[in-house]
């Protein structure tokens, strides 16, 4: 079997030395991956900010869809809001969304729970001041009131409480 010589020279001057490409050395590594590492820190930052904006954006836009439709469903059944038994008068969760079926292709999610379910605020009631549940419920809805609320803890981007868009 032949050996192979690898030609390996070293001229003794201030600035040269030859030797034969054998790989990266671990400066140039380390140096590539510091680079790297500064590039991720700009970067990830603006990703989320921009995430979170979607988020925010499309919060609002399922609120607007939703109070839309409930002042259809209201305009159409006289005054009366999405929510109500028709038999007994009193509000009831399940119907919330059953009801609203003609008035939306399909029943919002809030985006930043993924939760489509409704807590109702009972007959006479008021909005609580804080978000409830927020595991559980993606919204809160009055319907004496026809109000509906995300469901949500913390503020946007601007500043303003998700409770309150």
């Amino acid at each position: 079997m032949k050996t192979r010589k690898i030609p390996y020279t070293i001229h003794y001057s201030l600035f040269t030395i030859h030797r034969p490409f054998l790989g990266f050395t671990l400066v140039e590594i380390l140096i590539v991956v510091a680079i790297l590492g500064i590039l991720a820190s700009v970067i990830i930052p603006e990703y989320r900010n921009y995430t979170q904006k979607a988020k925010e954006s499309a919060a609002k836009e399922n609120l607007q869809m939703l109070r839309s439709a409930i002042e259809r469903y209201a305009i159409q059944h006289n005054g009366v809001a999405p929510g109500y038994d028709s038999n007994t008068g009193f509000p009831v969760p399940s119907l919330v969304e059953s009801q609203l079926k003609g008035y939306l292709q399909k029943f919002p999610e809030n985006p930043l729970n993924d939760t489509s379910s409704i807590l109702l605020v009972s007959a006479g009631g008021s909005f609580a001041s804080e978000p409830y549940l927020t595991n559980i419920f993606g919204w809160v809805y009055k319907p004496q009131t026809k109000e509906i609320r995300l469901n949500w803890t913390g503020t946007d981007s601007q500043g303003v409480r998700y409770y309150d868009y």
